[in-house]
């Protein structure tokens, strides 16, 4: 008798769009999408659209007028990774330490910043499918 075997699926879309919170509905779209194209829950999906809108609200108050903000979407069988990145004026990375942080991080489950070549500053967030409320 043949045995199943699971194909592990791993797919990139990255979106680029100006840098400007009236784009970010292109964002959150995209989030709702991929999400549930991984079989993510109704809860989970809105928890990544609010984290997504969080981490570019972060960002796009420090970002370099005229840049374009890069969102990197890996799905990865039951995980999407989500990266957004910006080039900014100073290179700083978000404070973890304020509500903000916090509630990404109680969003999206794993949440990481990093600064990168010409001050381009980039907020990852990892979710994994049913981890909807944890922490």
């Amino acid at each position: 008798m043949p045995t199943s075997t699971k194909l592990s699926v791993r797919d990139v879309v990255t979106v680029k769009l100006p840098a400007a919170s009236a784009y970010l509905s292109v964002l959150r779209t995209a989030t709702a999408g991929l999400a549930a194209r991984l079989d993510f829950t109704l809860d989970e999906i809105e928890d990544l659209r609010i984290a997504v809108d969080e981490a570019c609200a972060m960002l796009l108050a420090q970002a370099l007028p005229g840049t374009d903000l890069v969102c990197e979407f890996e799905l990865t069988g039951d995980a999407m990774r989500i990266s957004v990145s910006v080039l900014t004026v100073d290179g700083a990375e978000p404070s973890r330490d304020t509500f903000a942080w916090t509630v990404l991080s109680s969003l999206a489950g794993e949440v990481d910043a990093r600064v990168g070549a010409d001050d381009r500053v980039t907020v990852t967030l990892q979710k994994r499918r049913g981890t909807a409320g944890a922490p």
